[in-house]
C-alpha cells in the first residue's frame, strides 16, 4: 500500500493502526509480539514488529539475476550506496562498518526506521549473508550503505506531506558530497521542483548515479507520469516486474522509465527483526529501484573510471527486452541483467540506447540506382525490315506514278 499526500507529495510507506503497510504489499504485519527468533522456509508466516524471524529461502531475484556469476566478477566492494529514505535500522544483516553514520534531515537518527522502508531497500542492496540461519543477501553484498533520512519515523497524516521535494533535494546533494557513487531514491513526486532538479544535476557532476523509482499506483489512488526525480536527465528511472519479467500492474509507466527489475514478493530485511517477504502482485518500484542500485554498484566497482552516464548505459543497453532497438514506457529498455552489464564491451553500434558521447546514428535512406535493363533481340527483325523496305518502295513507286500522271495532264492544251 502506498500513500500520496498533497500536491507533489512523495510516495512513502506508512504505519496504519500499528500494522506495516509498504509499497505494493498488504498490511500483513501483526501487532508486536515476542522477541523470540524463528526460522521459516517461506512467505507463509506473517512479519511482526518486535518478533525476529529468519527466512531460509534465497531471494528469488538473486536467481533471476544469476548473482553467483556476477559475484565472481564483483560484489560492490568499496562502493558507497546512499539510501535516501526513512533511515536504516540495526538489523543483523548489517554488521559493524557496513552501514555508515549517515544523516537525518527530518530529526531523529538515520539508524532508526519507523516506516521499515529504508531498511528493506538497504537489505536488497547490501544485506550480508547470515547463512544457514537466513537466505537473505543483497545483490551487492560488499557495498557500503549511507543512510540519508528524509522521511520521518512518524507523522500526522492530517498535517500534509511526510517530506517535500526540498528535503529530498538536500538529501541527494549531501549524499553526493559524501562520496556516494550510487544514490538510491525509492521515492517519487509528480512535481518538477527546481531544487530537486538542481540536486540531481549536482550529484551527476560529482560522479554519482541517481537511481529513482518510477512510482506506484492503484485504481483507488491513480498516479500519473512523469515522476521525479526519475524523469530528470541522467537519472535511471525504474519500473517493477514480476517473476515472469512482466510489468507489475502497480508500476507507473511513462517516458521517465529507463529499466525494470523485480518488485513483487521481494525477500529482504524487516526493520530490526530479521527477514520478510514484501510486495504483493501489484509490485513495488521501491524494491525494483533497490535492485537496480545494487546492479549499478557492481558495475561501478568493475568500471570505476566510466562514470555515472556509462554505468547507466551498461544497464540499459544490456537489459532483456523483446526488441533490441526499441524501448517502451512500461519497462524502458527492459529488465536489467547484471552479468551482461558487467561483461559487455560497449560499442556505439550496439542496438538500443545511444552510447554517451557517440554521434547520433544517421538515418539510412535507400540509394538511387540506375536499373540495367537487358536488350532483348527480336528473332524476326530481319524479316520485318525486309517487309518494311518493300512497303516503303511500293509506296514510293505509287507516289511517283501519281506525280507523273499529274504532270502529263498539265501539259495538254486547253
Amino acid at each position: 500500500m502506498t500513500r500520496g499526500v498533497g500536491a507533489g507529495a512523495l510516495v512513502v510507506p506508512v504505519l496504519v493502526a500499528g500494522m506495516l503497510a509498504v509499497p505494493g504489499s498488504p498490511a500483513s504485519a501483526a501487532p508486536a509480539g515476542s522477541a523470540a527468533a524463528a526460522a521459516v522456509p517461506s512467505a507463509a508466516e506473517p512479519c511482526e514488529e518486535g518478533r525476529t524471524q529468519w527466512v531460509t529461502d534465497t531471494p528469488p531475484a538473486l536467481n533471476r539475476f544469476a548473482a553467483q556469476r556476477a559475484w565472481a566478477l564483483t560484489r560492490g566492494q568499496g562502493v558507497t550506496v546512499a539510501v535516501v529514505d526513512s533511515g536504516v535500522a540495526r538489523n543483523q544483516h548489517f554488521p559493524s562498518g557496513t552501514v555508515l553514520d549517515g544523516r537525518s534531515f527530518v530529526g531523529g537518527s538515520p539508524r532508526t526506521d519507523g516506516r521499515l522502508h529504508g531498511t528493506a531497500v538497504a537489505g536488497i542492496i547490501a544485506a550480508r549473508s547470515l547463512a544457514p540461519t537466513s537466505g537473505v543477501e543483497g545483490l551487492a553484498p560488499r557495498a557500503r550503505i549511507l543512510p540519508v533520512k528524509v522521511v520521518p519515523d512518524e507523522s500526522d497524516r492530517e498535517e500534509g506531506p511526510d517530506t517535500d521535494a526540498g528535503t529530498l533535494a538536500a538529501g541527494i546533494r549531501w549524499a553526493a558530497d559524501q562520496g556516494a557513487k550510487v544514490v538510491n531514491v525509492s521515492l517519487s513526486t509528480g512535481r518538477d521542483d527546481a531544487a530537486l532538479r538542481s540536486a540531481v544535476a549536482h550529484a551527476r557532476s560529482r560522479g554519482a548515479l541517481v537511481v529513482a523509482s518510477a512510482g506506484n499506483t492503484t485504481t483507488q489512488a491513480p498516479v500519473r507520469a512523469p515522476r521525479y526525480p526519475a524523469a530528470y536527465p541522467g537519472v535511471l528511472g525504474v519500473a517493477a516486474t514480476d517473476d515472469a519479467d512482466t510489468v507489475a500492474k502497480g508500476s507507473v509507466p511513462g517516458s521517465h522509465v529507463d529499466v525494470a527489475a523485480p518488485g513483487v514478493q521481494v525477500l529482504t530485511t524487516f526493520g530490526a527483526w530479521g527477514d520478510c517477504y514484501l510486495g504483493d502482485e501489484s509490485g513495488s518500484t521501491s524494491y525494483a529501484t533497490a535492485y537496480v542500485s545494487a546492479a549499478a554498484a557492481l558495475v561501478a566497482q568493475r568500471f570505476p573510471a566510466e562514470g555515472p552516464d556509462r554505468w547507466a548505459h551498461r544497464l540499459e543497453v544490456t537489459a532483456a527486452r523483446d526488441r533490441r532497438d526499441a524501448r517502451d514506457d512500461a519497462v524502458g529498455w527492459g529488465v536489467v541483467q547484471p552479468v551482461e552489464a558487467l561483461t559487455a564491451v560497449l560499442d556505439d553500434a550496439m542496438a538500443g540506447p545511444l552510447l554517451p558521447g557517440a554521434s547520433p546514428r544517421p538515418t539510412e535512406e535507400a540509394p538511387n540506382r540506375t536499373l540495367a535493363i537487358p536488350l532483348v533481340v527480336d528473332p524476326r527483325a530481319a524479316d520485318r525490315r525486309q517487309v518494311l523496305w518493300v512497303a516503303v518502295g511500293g509506296t514510293s513507286a505509287l507516289l511517283g506514278l501519281a506525280l507523273l500522271r499529274l504532270a502529263r495532264r498539265r501539259r495538254r492544251p486547253a
